[in-house]
């Protein structure tokens, strides 16, 4: 399955839609504004929020959470001692997690589980500009979380180079 999603940079108030390979509308991107922390919703064709993201606030290291039906599904935040600068942990709530490598602000990177691929973030593949596309490779995989973990890196590493 694979997805487009325009590139912009995230901030208060942006929304977005991300279509599949075949130019149909799946998810919208909603930016929340007038909020103290970066706060997005994952909303599906109909409208309906599938995922909370927010900025974890008062953290040592910048720290986003993905909520599903308000219980907490992961933390996302940098690696520790790595040193990739563009490697990012997911801490999932049942213990496990995923592995985010690569060119995070050229959009080139993956989502790995136990070694294993999940998805690819690319702009290889597309001649729109502004556009990275997001493979989910596995079959079983959780659309709807890859994409929301492609968005919460992609922000902090943006929120990072802005810092720096």
């Amino acid at each position: 399955m694979r997805f487009l999603v325009r590139d912009r940079l995230l901030g208060f108030g942006d929304d977005y839609w991300i279509e599949d390979e075949h130019g149909e509308k799946v998810f919208l991107v909603d930016g929340k504004a007038r909020r103290l922390r970066d706060t997005f919703e994952l909303k599906d064709a109909r409208g309906r929020v599938l995922i909370d993201i927010h900025q974890k606030m008062l953290t040592l290291r910048d720290t986003m959470v993905i909520e599903r039906a308000g219980e907490p599904l992961a933390t996302i935040r940098r690696k520790r001692l790595s040193l990739l600068r563009n490697h990012f942990r997911v801490s999932l709530v049942d213990g496990t997690g995923l592995d985010v490598s690569g060119r995070i602000l050229d959009r080139e990177f993956a989502v790995e589980y136990d070694g294993e691929l999940l998805a690819v973030v690319s702009r290889r593949w597309l001649h729109v500009r502004e556009t990275y596309g997001v493979d989910v490779v596995r079959e079983d995989a959780d659309p709807a979380l890859l994409i929301a973990v492609a968005v919460c890196v992609i922000h902090l590493a943006e929120q990072e180079r802005r810092e720096d």
